[in-house]
């Protein structure tokens, strides 16, 4: 937030791959009260329940960058990730999908409403270019139905290498980490991280789609479900959730031996937006 307020047109795109679900606030942290007026996407664009995938993402960020590019802002792509991250900054792009003639027959001369309201149900439709006319329409049900029955079709894909990016890594000390996410998750289960789990199975999620999301979601989840002890949700949690960022660090380090340089900056660092902004305009 600090430094797309110091760029003065800086925009936030999430990387992260569980706050685009609507309703789970706590469990990911998204933490939007702090955002102020600073624009942010891919945050809250997909029901809780979905299952949101990397292909679906590097289509949705590479939109929402090219959009704040071509208004003259500054994107900058923040999250914990590292595979969205990562193939984000490969310039990974999915294969064209070919056309389906058998589809096209079934669906000509629907209604664009028609349309529409299909593809509601195959994905959010956040972007409206999709459903401007028939033919856009029709177009973007035949990619969401290839890709549901290619998922191994983003293997074909080519990268295209981003070469003007910039990345900055938080530092932090692994015992200092370890006690903030602590406190963190104290504080999250305290502001009520287990009646947002509630509320969700309480609307219709079964929970095994709240599982299939992992950390704070699968512990909460079993304990909503009687399947855990509040004390041994809890702790088995705590660990998790200390494992996930070891392993978030163990990406990132790995990023840096496949190609990506890194500047590594502490993260308490008083000068810290100074020192990011020098990095960008180096």
């Amino acid at each position: 937030m600090e430094l797309a307020r110091a760029l003065g047109n800086g925009e936030i795109v999430s990387a992260d791959s569980r706050q685009v679900y609507r309703g789970m606030d706590l469990g990911t942290g998204k933490d939007i009260d702090e955002y102020g007026d600073v624009p942010y996407h891919l945050i809250d664009i997909c029901p809780a329940g979905s299952k949101y995938n990397l292909f679906e993402y590097l289509r949705d960020a590479s939109s929402a960058i090219d959009d704040i590019e071509m208004r003259g802002n500054r994107p900058i792509v923040c999250g914990g990730t590292g595979l969205y991250v990562e193939s984000l900054l490969n310039g990974l792009r999915l294969p064209p999908v070919p056309e389906n003639p058998k589809l096209r027959s079934q669906l000509r001369g629907k209604s664009l409403e028609e349309l529409t309201d299909m593809l509601a149900q195959m994905k959010t439709l956040h972007n409206t270019t999709d459903v401007d006319t028939p033919a856009r329409a029709i177009r973007a049900i035949e990619i969401q139905t290839y890709y549901s029955d290619h998922p191994d079709a983003a293997a074909q894909a080519e990268p295209h290498p981003l070469t003007d990016a910039v990345i900055i890594g938080l530092n932090i000390d692994r015992n200092e980490r370890r006690r903030r996410i602590s406190e963190r998750l104290i504080a999250r289960v305290d502001s009520g991280m287990i009646e947002e789990v509630e509320h969700l199975l309480a609307s219709g999620i079964h929970p095994d789609d709240l599982i299939y999301y992992g950390l704070e979601y699968k512990y909460l989840t079993l304990y909503c479900t009687g399947q855990l002890s509040r004390k041994d949700m809890l702790a088995g949690l705590e660990i998790a959730i200390h494992q996930f960022a070891k392993r978030q660090m163990t990406w990132f380090r790995g990023m840096e031996r496949r190609g990506h340089h890194i500047h590594w900056l502490d993260h308490d660092d008083p000068k810290f937006i100074e020192k990011t902004m020098n990095i960008i305009n180096e």
